[in-house]
């Protein structure tokens, strides 16, 4: 039985949350993001919060990653989302062009990855890429991408690593 799904989603000010059959439409300060309902899952409003609704056990596991689900987007038309992404190695750099990021990376060419639509970068600094967005799954799909270029490796540490990320580094070989 879901224990998630037993919690109501709060609702800041100025965010909605709208049912048109099984389609949910959640709107805030920062945008609109949309989600389709699972069978067996409603949702009750009432006082500022959100609660999911299950009929079975059956429908109880979908019901919790409903809420979640649900959670995620209220948080992303409130606050956003963001990853930030750390270059580590000598040469390597960034630089976010509009709805592109240019990275140089160590490769014999210079990489530039296309965003997808909602999700913007920033480079404060030149080894520094901050990825955000309201859709935390588009967000979080970009900057794994990204860091795909050139994943960070155990012996030196060089390459492309969340902010929170702990590489695990191993010793040399020994002669």
């Amino acid at each position: 039985m879901s224990r998630v799904a037993k919690f109501p989603v709060q609702l800041p000010k100025g965010v909605e949350v709208n049912q048109t059959g099984r389609d949910l439409t959640v709107k805030g300060g920062r945008g609109t993001l949309a989600f389709g309902l699972g069978e067996g899952i409603a949702i009750t409003q009432e006082d500022g919060s959100v609660t999911i609704v299950y009929e079975s056990d059956k429908s109880s596991a979908l019901a919790g990653t409903t809420r979640a689900l649900l959670n995620n987007m209220v948080i992303g038309v409130s606050d956003g989302w963001e990853k930030k992404l750390i270059l580590n190695g000598v040469g390597y750099r960034a630089k976010a062009d509009g709805k592109s990021v240019n990275l140089t990376v160590g490769l014999s060419h210079p990489v530039d990855y296309t965003l997808p639509e909602g999700v913007s970068a920033e480079t404060p600094t030149q080894t520094e890429i901050v990825v955000k967005g309201i859709d935390k799954q588009a967000v979080g799909q970009a900057a794994a991408e990204i860091r795909s270029f050139r994943p960070p490796e155990p012996y030196k540490g060089k390459g492309i690593r969340y902010a929170n990320e702990v590489v695990r580094r191993k010793e040399a070989k020994k002669k």
